[in-house]
């Protein structure tokens, strides 16, 4: 059961949102080759708590960490550890806090020094495909709508969306209903209105979609190791149009409201 939101209640997603894109932007700045990723979570998890909210993931179905940190290969859910990042690498940080009540999500792919051209394509594709998503999520389109947008920008870039894992609703919970694929056909799946909140998270890879888990029984990788990027915002569908509640990033806010949308 999908669970409408009312214009106060996401404002409130908004303060817990606002967390998420704060500590995640400080967490970006952090990233330099050397960098312990355990380093990442202990930072991530203090800051936390010194603004008042507290880890949405941290033992979240046993999720023993509060950031979750993938390098490479690895899609999703990569646990913090002693391992040190190291020039070239790609590194996702998914990240989420509970704030009076309401969840906020969301996740960057960032580059630790210099790294390949193709690297840094993905990690452009991935946030160009929330983008790209973001534009179907108005009034009277199909849920569907924002799959389909986002493979159609994937996979034109010549790489592949991972079908393992998918986007949600969010707000009370850190998972509600609906589910959000990141691939379909349009026209499917419940029809978008005002109350709406999802977490929009396209989750794509430089080869194949086929996906094995590690044996810490946490860590997603891509069954033939290439690369994977991912980009999230916790997203809400208003009255007065689109709110992204995790977005802080002032460059990337100023450009998005120059779009279509209404800020």
């Amino acid at each position: 059961m999908i669970i409408y939101k009312s214009p106060e209640e996401i404002k409130m997603m908004k303060k817990s949102g606002q967390l998420v894109g704060l500590i995640l932007q400080e967490l970006k700045d952090m990233i330099v080759p050397g960098l312990r990723t355990l380093d990442l979570d202990k930072y991530a998890e203090a800051r936390t708590k010194e603004l008042g909210a507290r880890p949405a993931f941290k033992n979240y179905r046993g999720y023993p960490a509060s950031l979750c940190v993938s390098i490479n290969e690895e899609i999703i859910h990569g646990l913090p550890s002693d391992r040190k990042l190291r020039e070239g690498d790609i590194v996702s940080l998914d990240f989420g806090v509970v704030y009076e009540g309401f969840y906020g999500d969301a996740a960057i792919t960032c580059p630790v020094g210099q790294i390949s051209d193709k690297a840094q394509l993905l990690i452009d594709t991935a946030k160009g495909a929330f983008w790209a998503g973001v534009k179907f999520f108005k009034e009277g389109n199909y849920l569907s709508d924002i799959s389909h947008a986002i493979q159609t920008y994937v996979e034109a870039q010549g790489f592949s969306v991972i079908r393992n894992f998918v986007g949600h609703g969010i707000g009370y919970s850190l998972h509600e209903d609906p589910q959000v694929p990141n691939y379909g056909l349009p026209g499917h799946g419940p029809r978008l209105k005002p109350g709406l909140v999802l977490a929009i998270e396209p989750m794509i890879a430089s080869g194949g979609h086929e996906v094995e888990v590690l044996t810490d029984g946490w860590t997603a990788i891509t069954r033939d190791r290439s690369l994977s990027a991912h980009y999230e915002h916790t997203i809400a569908l208003t009255e007065n149009g689109v709110k992204i509640l995790t977005l802080v990033d002032e460059t990337e806010s100023k450009e998005w409201k120059k779009g279509v949308f209404n800020a």
